[in-house]
């Protein structure tokens, strides 16, 4: 089969998620429709915290953030690597209106957030999975799949990123690969010797998906 000329763009796809209507391409990894009680539980979190932004971390084409913010009525603010996927984010702002209220920042984890910038409540959907599963899911873009050897590598930078935004009573969302590896991360927390972040509730979406609530301790 042919293949299409390198500069041209794939065919632009579009769905409901919660509140919005988003558009993404196969560039990007398509919104999941379970990614929404991120949104929900981060805007719940967001109704008793501090008259601040939200922060989104791997914001990918950007719907789990703008969701929270939009039902949650909070300001926001992304952070995505991936140009693509940050155009298309800052696109799905437009969209939905909120352009005024959201700051999408085109930049990696570390580089893009000043130290004494401060978020009540941050979302991070890093990519979780072990380089040897990538495989499963052939559709999805490799970059916002891979976690490397044990899945861990971008949980951790968003981890240390997420610790040192957060105020002492802010709240870290952040997706993991089910129970497991919940439960790994909780364990890796608890034995270093300054804890940044501590678990504090978890929600089991199935055996491969989980959100896991952490805490300043």
């Amino acid at each position: 089969m042919s293949q299409p000329p390198a500069d041209v763009a794939p065919a632009t796809r579009s769905g409901r998620f919660g509140p919005l209507w988003v558009e993404y391409d196969e560039r990007v990894l398509t919104p999941r429709p379970w990614t929404f009680e991120q949104s929900r539980w981060a805007a719940e979190l967001a109704a008793a915290a501090e008259p601040a932004p939200i922060l989104e971390l791997c914001a990918g084409a950007g719907h789990i953030g703008l969701a929270a913010a939009v039902l949650a009525d909070r300001d926001l603010v992304q952070v995505e690597a991936d140009p693509v996927a940050a155009g298309y984010a800052v696109a799905n702002v437009a969209r939905g209106a909120w352009g005024e209220r959201v700051e999408v920042r085109n930049a990696g984890l570390t580089d893009a957030l000043r130290p004494d910038e401060r978020f009540p409540v941050v979302i991070a959907d890093p990519p979780y999975l072990p380089t040897s599963q990538v495989r499963r899911w052939p559709a999805d873009p490799v970059t916002a799949i891979d976690g490397g050897i044990d899945g861990l590598d971008v949980v951790w930078t968003c981890l240390g990123v997420a610790a040192a935004q957060l105020p002492a009573d802010g709240s870290l969302l952040l997706q993991v690969a089910g129970s497991g590896q919940a439960e790994l991360v909780t364990r890796l927390l608890e034995a270093a010797a300054a804890p940044a972040l501590r678990r504090v509730a978890l929600r089991v979406i199935d055996d491969e998906r989980a959100i896991m609530l952490l805490r300043p301790p």
